[in-house]
């Protein structure tokens, strides 16, 4: 029997028992417990640095625990690496595709396996492929290079290549960020049918609500690399599981909509701009975005939004078209960011936006640092200014930092754009460009950029806002525009939004 065909006929179970993981001083794993029972769907939830991808991690032979056992299927097993863990019927999809794209679906599945033969018979190799997928929940184009498959369609191969491993545990590690709505409740809902079939055991790290309501039996929730709560999901609310998440820390309140749209105050019209490889990505782009009005941009990453951002940023130049600001031309020069006050909260902010061994204090002052009262004369900085601002901006800002010298880059993800944030808004804001800002962020650090764009919105500014998240675009926008393949192609108002219309256009249909 070869390997493809030893498929398991029933799911099972894995428990971690006092896992106890250290990385020098650091402990990010304290005596946690976790039991997965044989044909549920689990979800793990906790805010960044928790310890969920570490408990994983110490489940899959990446790491050796410290202490504690990792059970399978009722027997404690010694799981020395990935491959242990392969062995024993466990397996993981992440976050970000392990696909080659230049390679077909067949490929990259029959080139996943342990042992091959030394001669590969493609054509019986995908007959056997086609059988396979007769007995799965979804079909993929077995002949079609993963490059011109659609992003679902490649989620869709990363967990079938785990069926076809013979994988009856899986981890799933965010595996709805790249899919549009309608994909992930067809994906997640076809797992689900597995698992209430017996034949799948799914544990899923998410930070969706959404989909730990729809689709979860039970939920587990780390914090501080420390067992804060679990529970069946029927018997616990979104609320409850958030404020466990977060423990005694104070969420910040989102203020109410207000005030009516002003004049037009971003405008753009006709624009053209290439991707890195000298081919087209925004195509004829045209938007006007008034004053006191969010307009969230939403689409399946890859389609334009990135470079449409960094032409309003100042990072690419655009091949055709106008862009306006109060009626002026705009050109996304520092002189021009300034006059019309224009603010950017870019994704990756640790490379976008800043300069890693910089300290935070002179992160702090990069948009004014060379007019009073940083600099004197036009020249001559005053770093007691810088220091008195990184303070302030500290304390306003919740900045967990060891001091306004420690250099950004040593500060976590969501630090450092708390730290972009109050850069970027420590001024007047008349128009704020801001792409994916709580990428990967905590429940705290989500709700306070959320209130803080939604102050700068009632204020009067345009806000241009571009996430993957199309939960934070309907908590946001004022009105939504779906991008796909360069072009704007469906726009709506966010209070009367149809979320399987929104996700037919952002794959294109």
């Amino acid at each position: 029997m070869t390997e493809r065909e030893q498929i398991a006929p029933r799911a099972i179970g894995v428990e971690a028992v006092s896992m106890t993981k250290r990385f020098g001083d650091f402990v990010a794993l304290d005596e946690v417990s976790l039991k997965v029972a044989p044909g549920s769907f689990h979800a793990l939830l906790g805010e960044n640095g928790a310890g969920k991808s570490t408990l994983v991690k110490c489940i899959m032979g990446y790491y050796q625990p410290d202490q504690g056992a990792v059970i399978v299927g009722g027997r404690e097993q010694t799981i020395a690496n990935p491959r242990a863990a392969h062995a024993l019927g466990l397996g993981m999809v992440y976050q970000h595709f392990t696909l080659v794209g230049a390679m077909t679906v067949t490929e990259n599945l029959v080139l996943a396996r342990d042992r091959l033969p030394a001669v590969i018979d493609w054509r019986a190799e995908t007959k056997a492929l086609e059988a396979f997928l007769e007995r799965m929940p979804f079909r993929v184009p077995l002949g079609a290079k993963v490059s011109a498959i659609s992003a679902g369609e490649r989620q869709k191969c990363e967990i079938l290549k785990q069926l076809y491993l013979a994988r009856r545990f899986l981890i799933l590690d965010e595996p709805t960020s790249v899919l549009t709505p309608s994909e992930a409740d067809e994906v997640l809902g076809m797992l689900r049918d597995m698992v209430t079939r017996g034949e799948l055991t799914i544990l899923m790290i998410t930070h969706k609500f959404r989909e730990v309501m729809a689709f979860a039996d039970e939920v587990t929730i780390l914090r501080r690399g420390r067992l804060a709560g679990r529970g069946r999901v029927k018997e616990l609310t979104p609320d409850a599981m958030a404020r466990t998440m977060i423990g005694a820390e104070e969420l910040t309140v989102q203020p109410g909509r207000a005030g009516a749209f002003g004049s037009p105050r971003l405008e753009i019209a006709g624009l053209d701009a290439l991707d890195d490889g000298g081919q087209p990505a925004v195509r004829d782009l045209s938007l006007t975005i008034h004053a006191g009005e969010i307009v969230g941009i939403a689409g399946v990453s890859g389609n334009g939004q990135r470079q449409l951002v960094e032409v309003l940023a100042g990072q690419r130049d655009a091949e055709a078209g106008d862009i306006r600001i109060g009626g002026e031309c705009y050109h996304a020069r520092r002189e021009e960011m300034r006059r019309h006050k224009v603010s950017c909260l870019p994704e990756e902010p640790l490379k976008n936006a800043s300069v890693a061994r910089m300290s935070l204090a002179d992160n702090l002052a990069f948009r004014a640092f060379d007019r009073p009262p940083f600099a004197r004369g036009g020249w001559w900085l005053d770093q007691s200014r810088f220091r008195e601002r990184a303070v302030r901006a500290i304390e306003r800002y919740k900045i967990k930092t060891r001091s306004f010298d420690t250099p950004i880059g040593e500060l976590s993800g969501g630090n450092v754009q708390r730290a972009v944030l109050a850069r970027e808004l420590g001024g007047e804001v008349e128009v704020m460009i801001a792409a994916n800002p709580c990428f990967g962020l905590d429940f705290a650090a989500i709700a306070q950029i959320h209130a803080e764009i939604m102050a700068v919105r009632n204020r009067g500014a345009a806000v241009l806002l571009v996430s993957e998240d199309l939960d934070e675009l309907l908590q946001l926008s004022d009105r939504i525009v779906v991008i796909f393949n360069g072009r704007f192609v469906h726009e709506t108002m966010a209070s009367a939004a149809d979320l399987t219309d929104i996700g037919r256009h952002m794959a294109g249909h």
